[in-house]
């Protein structure tokens, strides 16, 4: 179960984080893989050695999705590899905490391009390359925010709740074409994100309370879910918001 062999899998935001250990576990399956992130480095260049000494095929395409051209510019650079996206993850985001009434025009910008606005564009271009093959697996990464929003995180939060309604409209259009979408919603995850907050022994303490394993998560708690969605075995399963955050009452 859950073999990915013969499929190649696109993740935006690969570099560091929940995207990393996505496109490992990917990786560890027999995908190849496509790493995108905004810019080269050793951070990058880490997980393509790390995902290639599974025996797989790995890419990077580099390309800022805060920009209006990064959508295109991430296409134009699959293209040019010659490759098809059998898997696409959409994992790329940016979050700016704010008081409500600090927000400015720029901050808002920037999440709804990086956020909502291109994780669209990818999907009009992949998708329709998916139904045309009859098969495909597109997963979101959104966050328990998007559902009990905390007051830092307006403008976020409502971009992740919108992305989920985008599941909700395209997962009954594309699923006769044997292409699926789920969202991923993640609690609280060790993240270099999260990492100044949780550096607080008594602010770590506190969240561990709050959830009812008693731990905080690691991105591979977030990946196992992505493979199977990304796999053969979740072909009955679209329009999903998967929550996963050890149990915390939302």
């Amino acid at each position: 179960m859950f073999d990915l062999h013969g499929k190649t899998a696109l993740i935006t935001g690969a570099s560091r984080g929940i995207g990393r250990s996505i496109l490992l576990a990917y990786a560890d399956h027999g995908a190849d893989v496509i790493l995108h992130c905004r810019k080269p480095g050793e951070r990058s260049d880490q997980v393509i050695r790390q995902a290639e000494a599974s025996g797989v095929r790995c890419y990077a395409v580099y390309a800022d999705m805060a920009e209006r051209s990064g959508p295109q510019k991430l296409i134009d650079g699959v293209k040019a590899l010659g490759l098809q996206v059998d898997i696409l993850v959409l994992g790329a985001s940016v979050e700016i905490r704010n008081s409500w009434t600090e927000i400015t025009d720029e901050q808002f910008d920037l999440q709804m391009d990086t956020n909502l606005r291109a994780p669209m564009k990818l999907m009009q271009q992949f998708i329709p390359e998916m139904q045309k093959r009859h098969w495909g697996r597109v997963i979101t990464m959104g966050s328990v925010q998007q559902v009990k929003p905390i007051p830092p995180l307006l403008v976020y939060s409502a971009i992740k709740a919108a992305q989920y309604n985008m599941v909700l409209s395209l997962a009954p259009q594309i699923a006769p074409d044997g292409v699926t979408i789920n969202n991923l919603a993640p609690g609280a995850i060790r993240t270099d994100r999260n990492a100044e907050a949780l550096s607080d022994p008594a602010y770590e303490k506190h969240v561990e309370s709050l959830i009812p394993v008693r731990y905080i998560g690691q991105p591979d708690d977030i990946a196992a879910i992505a493979v199977y969605l990304a796999s053969e075995e979740s072909k009955y399963m679209t329009g999903q918001n998967i929550i996963i955050a050890g149990g915390k009452d939302l």
